[in-house]
């Protein structure tokens, strides 16, 4: 489990195909892996990999077929940037939101403009994700915990405060560029509650239509 605050963004610099798998050497930048052991998890651009060979300065992990179908990776080069946050532990601050690391899709950016000193986003998901995306809910774009400032159909809009940028792969995207996303973990669920039929199960309770008004999925 990941909170999607960024710790550092880490360098691909050896990618290996192995039929339809990937294995990624990552450089690792200025994130701490003092205490990465073999099988901990890292989240390398928002997608939950293994540690599968541990080295100085960073990690060896291997992506899956499945995981390579549903992300960036497949297009991914040496030299490409990526977001790094290591799995929290009991005592990490919960700075964003829930975030599992499996990554959903992936979307488009559509345009980029500064507002002040933030920039704004316009995205494109899927059209099969686009209901899980809430107006002040939360997204997780290449594994950074954001706010959905707008949402129209399909497309949404994200700000991103300087902070945030300087310190991810965020501020080099451009009109154009695809990302990696997860939708927030609440609304699949949510989800599951409201479309789960069985002939000895009763009509969605009150506690559930009320969790959904809350959250915004119910307009």
């Amino acid at each position: 489990m990941f909170t999607g605050i960024i710790e550092s963004v880490g360098t691909l610099r050896k990618i290996e195909r192995l039929g339809d798998d990937i294995r990624l050497n990552v450089a690792s930048n200025k994130l701490d892996l003092s205490d990465v052991r073999l099988g901990d998890s890292i989240a390398t651009n928002g997608v939950c990999l293994t540690v599968v060979e541990c080295l100085s300065d960073g990690y060896v992990a291997d992506i899956s077929a499945e995981t390579v179908s549903l992300t960036g990776f497949a297009k991914y080069q040496v030299g490409t940037r990526v977001n790094l946050e290591k799995a929290v532990t009991p005592t990490t601050r919960l700075g964003g939101h829930m975030v599992s690391g499996h990554v959903d899709g992936v979307a488009t950016v559509d345009d980029r403009q500064y507002r002040g000193k933030a920039i704004e986003f316009w995205l494109s998901a899927p059209a099969e994700l686009a209901r899980y995306i809430a107006h002040k809910g939360s997204i997780t774009i290449d594994g950074v915990s954001l706010t959905v400032n707008e949402v129209q159909d399909n497309r949404f809009r994200l700000t991103i405060v300087p902070h945030t940028a300087t310190e991810t792969t965020l501020e080099s995207l451009k009109a154009g560029d695809k990302v990696n996303i997860e939708v927030d973990l609440i609304a699949r669920h949510l989800e599951r509650l409201m479309t789960y039929t069985n002939k000895e199960t009763q009509p969605e309770s009150n506690v559930t239509m009320d969790l959904l008004a809350r959250s915004g999925f119910l307009r």
